[in-house]
């Protein structure tokens, strides 16, 4: 499949998911009567109802799968509103007093509750439209990818990459590690330089290597420390591929790379 069609197929998931946990966080604050009355008055069929309201969908078990491929999907379709769907879910640094305004996502999660002389102040209520929010950025997203102000050449480039992964994978199987370890390096340095433009990230040096470009991504909030340690140890491997006569790479260590890169590709956009 190609990368345009599993972008597709992703987003068609996730926005379905996202709806039907919509409904499950409903469900479990208010109860099945009060969302059926919701469904009703919204114009769902009764079929599509009793559906929705049999379902065995826990919020609280799916959501934190839902939020990370969708930030993923976020991050790479529309960039400027990252930090509003992260907003939705992390609590505010520095926050005192939790209020109808600030409580997000991850309160709900878990479990808090505020009262004042008997009188509940907030609850979980609070996460509704803080999550009808994130859901409506993800269907944004949607719209975006599927309109033509999308740049489709970030797709293309994605399917050159998969395939120049492939033949590092095929350079490895037949005993050229070091031809191999240089291709997978290649292909780090390029996604990277494109996840730095994703980001509207300022490339100072003509020719940045990935050493450059994981500290960009590092210094500009892309990824984090965990991240940031994982790249380094591939540009090590790759380093000893391209410049180092004196030690030869280990099967073990193009393996890595290969691994590592088709990792990053998977997780950092």
């Amino acid at each position: 499949m190609r990368n345009i069609d599993r972008f597709h197929k992703d987003l068609d998931a996730l926005t379905e998911l996202g709806e039907s946990l919509q409904f499950a966080l409903i469900k479990a604050l208010h109860g099945g009567t009060k969302l059926t009355e919701i469904l009703k008055k919204a114009g769902v069929s009764d079929e599509r109802v009793q559906q929705i309201i049999q379902s065995n969908l826990v919020f609280s078990n799916q959501y934190e799968a839902w939020y990370t491929e969708s930030l993923a999907l976020v991050r790479q379709l529309i960039p400027d509103r990252a930090k509003d769907f992260i907003g939705m879910y992390e609590k505010p640094k520095g926050r005192r007093d939790i209020t109808y305004g600030n409580y997000v996502i991850q309160d709900y999660l878990q479990g808090l509750r505020v009262t004042r002389h008997g009188d509940v102040i907030v609850d979980g209520t609070a996460a509704v439209p803080q999550y009808q929010q994130q859901l409506n950025i993800l269907m944004a997203a949607k719209r975006r990818f599927e309109s033509s102000l999308f740049e489709i050449k970030q797709l293309v480039q994605a399917d050159l990459l998969d395939s120049e992964i492939g033949a590092a994978q095929e350079l490895h199987k037949s005993g050229f590690l070091r031809a191999a370890g240089a291709v997978a390096g290649v292909v780090l340095e390029k996604h990277l330089g494109q996840v730095c433009d994703n980001h509207q990230i300022t490339i100072s040096k003509k020719h940045p290597g990935i050493a450059d470009l994981n500290e960009l991504l590092k210094a500009n909030g892309v990824i984090d420390v965990a991240q940031w340690r994982h790249v380094g140890f591939l540009a090590d491997i790759r380093n000893l591929c391209d410049h180092n006569k004196k030690s030869e790479p280990t099967s073990d260590n193009i393996r890595d790379i290969i691994d590592g890169t088709n990792k990053v590709l998977k997780t950092i956009t």
